[in-house]
């Protein structure tokens, strides 16, 4: 009996480690020039080298690829890594936006586009920690 062919994965789909880079610098660009984005700039050190090298470990592992984030630094537990800030809904927005335009330069394939925009939003969603009432 034959195996089906393994499915790459999201990693793999993105373009591996060089997209990966290329996805979080043009991220944490963003995140420093889009005014939109000043409240959860202002959440950062003034360099974002520490910020980026951990995302790129954390991506990497999360789409699929070599899980460099858990063998330097453990299990993510991003909740309790991020509950030091203050993350809501407007937060939680002007992440997606800047990772929704980094996505949107950068992948070209529309199936993986909606994938990961809807992952990633599901994560940024699970990091609120405040919530305002209605």
């Amino acid at each position: 009996m034959t195996q089906p062919p393994e499915q790459p994965t999201p990693y793999e789909l993105l373009g591996g480690a060089e997209a990966v880079q290329t996805l979080v610098d043009r991220f944490y660009d963003l995140m420093d020039t889009l005014p939109e984005a000043a409240t959860i700039r202002a959440m950062h050190a003034r360099s974002l080298k520490s910020s980026r090298e951990k995302l790129v470990l954390f991506l990497t592992g999360w789409l699929g690829g070599p899980p460099l984030y858990m063998e330097k630094h453990g299990h993510p537990r991003l909740r309790m890594r991020h509950a030091p800030f203050i993350i809501d809904e407007d937060a939680r927005q002007a992440w997606m936006l800047c990772m929704r335009q980094a996505l949107d330069e950068q992948v070209e394939n529309d199936e993986l586009r909606r994938f990961l925009d809807q992952a990633l939003d599901r994560v940024a969603a699970h990091m609120r920690n405040t919530f305002q009432s209605e």
